[in-house]
């Protein structure tokens, strides 16, 4: 196969971040994808239904002319959360999820939330007015190992808080274990669960074997060969629980390559090379439409894209730039470590 017609993708996973981050990364998006859930641990959070609003402004205005790209936005739950705001920010069509951050998991994730039982309102809310939530999934217990803490967040807080709010929409955003995959595919009720780009194409040897590879640090951190392997299997399988969340994340160098550096793969750009790559892989390219454009719009309960894209296989390597120059510094774009051929064409 040299040539495959997609309808148009959506992202369910990304970081435009803001200022003059989003106005350089924003472009890389709106150019293949229609639509994507905008993540809100901006500085300061996107907590109310006006956060919300203002932030969508402002990504609309830094959309190039003539780009066809809708934000889906989502507000950061807090344990002050008012459930009033946010089901009057769901009923405007204003939001599209609330966003769940286990304080301390992640970037910009200080003001997550530490005590479930203080978010119990909001989520009985949330199941009542059909609002899915979008969980980072991850312990942050310091005696809990970090390659672990997705696995034990399943045991010791989803299934829990599922059990407890049954009517609950969730998705378990950037699944990184076998464990996560068994979990999505075999519960009961609305769950589906995310996959990014990068969690397909690198595991832990990629960042750690032959010396320190910053560019591929992200959260949560990419496990052994073995969960990749099962990632591979789930979103290439054609069930309609999995479907693409980039998680695409972009830091500036400096902040990538230092002693304490930020945890993101900025994929952005690459993204629809890199899952033909890997579909083709796993001779599946067949269900690459399932992933990139079809399952997630289900999960959401919107229809999908009625335009296309055409991806077609070139005899030479696609040509990315290294890196993305921002008003903020550079920011380097994932290196899947081997040559791209498919292309947006």
């Amino acid at each position: 196969m040299t040539s495959l017609r997609l309808r148009r993708p959506d992202d369910w996973h990304l970081h435009l971040r803001d200022g003059a981050m989003l106005e350089a990364v924003l472009p890389e998006t709106a150019r293949h994808f229609a639509r994507a859930i905008i993540m809100p641990n901006l500085v300061p959070p996107v907590v109310r239904g006006s956060d919300a609003a203002a932030y969508r402004d402002r990504i609309l205005a830094a959309l190039p002319e003539g780009a066809d790209f809708t934000p889906l936005m989502t507000l950061y739950l807090t344990e002050e959360t008012d459930a009033r705001d946010v089901a009057a920010a769901h009923a405007s069509g204003l939001i599209t999820a609330v966003k769940l951050y286990p304080a301390g998991a992640t970037t910009n994730s200080a003001s997550g939330v530490t005590d479930f039982d203080r978010v119990r309102g909001v989520l009985e809310t949330m199941a009542e007015i059909g609002l899915p939530l979008c969980i980072h999934g991850e312990v942050t217990d310091p005696q809990v190992d970090i390659f672990d803490r997705e696995q034990v967040f399943l045991d010791k807080v989803l299934d829990p808080l599922r059990r407890a709010t049954p009517g609950l929409t969730v998705t378990l955003e950037h699944i990184t274990t076998s464990h996560g995959i068994d979990y999505v595919a075999d519960a009961d009720g609305k769950i589906a669960g995310t996959i990014t780009t990068h969690h397909l194409m690198i595991n832990r040897n990629h960042i750690l074997a032959g010396g320190i590879r910053p560019h591929y640090y992200c959260l949560p951190v990419a496990k052994r060969n073995t969960h990749q392997q099962a990632l591979r299997r789930a979103a290439t399988s054609g069930n309609p629980r999995f479907f693409l969340g980039t998680d695409s994340a972009p830091h500036t160098d400096p902040n990538k390559e230092s002693a304490c550096g930020c945890a993101g793969c900025f994929t952005a750009t690459n993204t629809l090379s890199c899952l033909a790559h890997v579909f083709e892989e796993e001779n599946a390219l067949d269900r690459l439409e399932g992933f990139t454009s079809l399952h997630g719009p289900a999960h959401y309960g919107l229809p999908p894209n009625t335009d296309m894209i055409t991806l077609t296989r070139q005899a030479t390597p696609v040509a990315y730039p290294a890196k993305l120059d921002t008003g903020d510094g550079p920011v380097t774009l994932f290196d899947p470590g081997h040559p791209l051929y498919w292309a947006v064409t």
